[in-house]
């Protein structure tokens, strides 16, 4: 089943379930992958593009949970947890440390890269390799600490 469908039936269940915060967070969801078909000009995602919305409809809330924090809006701050609950749902599992940095190894050596310099070329393979199962900042920090 593709994540569209897949994304389309939870939002039915949901509804159907009469569970409106979940619905909410559906919809949103719904809805941004919506506004990237519109900007790609395609009737159906491919699930790696789908992945990627879902990757920046969460880096939103993580900004968004930071944000209301600090200004001590709690309760905001649970509501944006709880929507990201439900988009990481979506997302695939995060790779563990030692694999990732395994992954980031593998790729260095293959590239042959010998500085900082050629840390574009090693975060480009690298985020391609994990296909959405690490963010750029995590692999930013390993590819930093492993490059001389």
């Amino acid at each position: 089943m593709s994540l569209q469908l897949r994304i389309t039936e939870e939002l039915k269940a949901s509804m159907v379930a009469r569970n409106a915060d979940r619905t909410g967070a559906l919809r949103l969801i719904k809805s941004a992958v919506g506004y990237a078909q519109i900007e790609k000009k395609t009737d159906q995602l491919a699930d790696p593009d789908i992945v990627a919305v879902l990757q920046k409809e969460a880096k939103k809330r993580h900004n968004s949970i930071t944000e209301y924090a600090a200004a001590g809006r709690e309760e905001l701050a649970d509501k944006e947890r709880a929507e990201l609950a439900i988009i990481e749902e979506f997302l695939p599992r995060a790779l563990p440390a030692d694999q990732l940095e395994a992954l980031v190894q593998a790729v260095i050596a293959e590239i042959g890269a010998t500085s900082k310099k050629d840390m574009g070329a090693v975060m480009k393979a690298a985020s391609a390799r994990a296909a959405g199962q690490a963010d750029g900042k995590t692999l930013s920090t390993i590819v930093s600490r492993l490059l001389p």
